[in-house]
């Protein structure tokens, strides 16, 4: 790691370059940086926003409310599809990413945050500096020992909960429910996608609880009701599009993107496609994922499909996810570099055909990343 004397690097450079240092969960650096920064997340309430899946989507949307309503608003998101900068916004537009981490880095770099930490941190410090108002606040991993859970958020909402990162989280639905209701502060506003949830939440003294199974637009819309503490029209929340989440961004080939990166992320995918196509997928998925149950589920959408590797995210290799994709799809394609296989995708589908590109949404960094003629960039 760089010295904190040390600026040749930029600090995109350093904030990339401490990706090595991986997952160490734990709030005791965390709550360590935020006292050296003078405790930035006390100076605005806060919506947390937890589950497996859809929570992007229902920070965004809670962001598009807020600003309806006149609230100035920050929104700390993750991972980015398009640039770094996407992850910190205020007011409905990207931060000065850059300034962000600089203002942390020297603190960070004393403890050795690691880089989530550094992100989320930074996010805080930008809010605090901003002077907003509100800010909704994506968790990392889990929630009890994520970086996240150091606001105290009077709003907290969990969208749903699969299996995932059981080594971390528990190896059941129920001990994964725990680490993430864990955020819960007694009197809380708790919103509910899924309302099995709200006898375990009952341990953590919620004031409310808010059952709102309809998706992620409802969701956002009920937290926004509950910290403002006022009715509010749904309309301006179906409206909010989300990069990465059922993204059109193509004809001749139709061609769709979607960050979906586990079963139960597959299956809302499959609910909200359209129908009457015979999909070319291009498919990356990540090593630590149930790669055998997102394929068949996803053979449902046709006979082919062309496998690649994300740059990050620790990706199953194109090799080993073409074997296993042989054995529920007739037609398999192995191009590890993601945009020739999505260029070879494009051939293979035709211009009448379509084209979904799913599985990771490393996978749709990756393509963002290689701005090649081969790549066409959505508007």
């Amino acid at each position: 790691m760089p010295s904190v004397g040390e600026r040749d690097v930029s600090s995109l450079e350093w904030l990339e370059g401490i990706e090595r240092f991986g997952i160490k969960l734990g709030l005791e650096r965390m709550q360590e940086l935020m006292s050296r920064l003078g405790r930035p997340q006390e100076r605005f309430r806060s919506i947390h926003v937890l589950g497996t899946n859809g929570k992007t989507s229902v920070t965004r949307t809670a962001e598009a409310l807020l600003l309806a309503e006149g609230v100035s608003a920050g929104a700390y998101t993750s991972p980015h599809i398009t640039d770094w900068s996407e992850r910190i916004r205020v007011d409905g537009k990207e931060a000065d990413f850059e300034h962000a981490i600089e203002r942390v880095r020297a603190l960070a770099e004393e403890i050795e945050a690691t880089q989530f930490e550094v992100l989320t941190a930074a996010a805080l410090a930008e809010f605090g500096e901003a002077g907003v108002e509100a800010a909704v606040v994506e968790a990392g991993l889990g929630g009890r020992l994520d970086a996240t859970n150091v606001i105290d958020a009077p709003v907290v909402v969990l969208t749903n909960v699969a299996l995932e990162h059981t080594h971390h989280l528990g190896s059941t639905r129920e001990e994964i429910a725990g680490e993430k209701l864990a955020v819960v502060r007694p009197g809380a506003t708790l919103v509910l996608g899924e309302p099995e949830w709200g006898d375990a939440a009952e341990a953590y003294s919620p004031g409310r609880v808010v059952h709102a199974p309809g998706g992620n637009a409802e969701l956002a819309h009920a937290a926004v009701e509950a910290l403002l503490d006022r009715r509010l029209p749904l309309e301006a929340a179906e409206s909010v599009r989300v990069p990465g989440r059922l993204e059109h961004r193509g004809e001749a080939p139709l061609e769709i993107w979607d960050g979906a990166h586990n079963p139960a992320g597959v299956s809302y995918l499959l609910s909200k496609l359209p129908g009457g196509d015979d999909w070319t997928l291009v498919l990356s998925v990540s090593a630590d994922k149930d790669a055998e149950t997102m394929l068949a589920a996803l053979s449902v959408l046709g006979e082919r499909v062309v496998v690649t590797e994300s740059a990050h995210g620790r990706p199953l290799s194109a090799r080993e996810l073409g074997e296993r994709a042989r054995r529920v799809f007739p037609d398999v394609h192995v191009v590890s570099e993601p945009a020739e296989a999505l260029a070879r995708a494009r051939e293979l589908a035709g211009p009448d055909g379509a084209v979904l590109v799913t599985g990771s949404l490393y996978l749709l960094t990756s393509l963002n990343s290689v701005r090649s003629p081969d790549v066409r960039w959505g508007t």
